[in-house]
């Protein structure tokens, strides 16, 4: 293969419309990097709310069908609810140190 270079030169021979070009291109290509970064955090900050919102709408189904299989239920009030357990007691026997 044969690789054939050609001496590129600006488009003009005038010094004045080579240093626009340069200025022009070195703007356009500015702009393009900026305008890309808010395009990105746009499409970051989009992204994101449609995470969360789907993540709250999986947490709440989650949580609807945790409350219509009962598994969240609370026991009923005559059972041991909160740690105490309420009833009478006799005492059997006594013990012997005790006057």
């Amino acid at each position: 293969m044969r690789y054939t270079f050609i001496k590129r030169e600006l488009p003009a021979n005038n010094p004045i419309a080579n240093a626009l070009v340069i200025i022009a291109g070195a703007l356009v290509i500015g702009v393009s990097i900026v305008l890309g970064f808010f395009a990105f955090v746009a499409f970051s900050a989009l992204v994101l709310v449609a995470a969360a919102v789907i993540g709250v709408r999986v947490w709440w189904l989650k949580r609807r069908i945790a409350r219509r299989s009962g598994a969240g239920q609370r026991p009923p009030s005559g059972e041991a609810s909160g740690g105490v357990i309420e009833g009478e007691y006799r005492v059997v026997k006594k013990d012997r140190n005790e006057t």
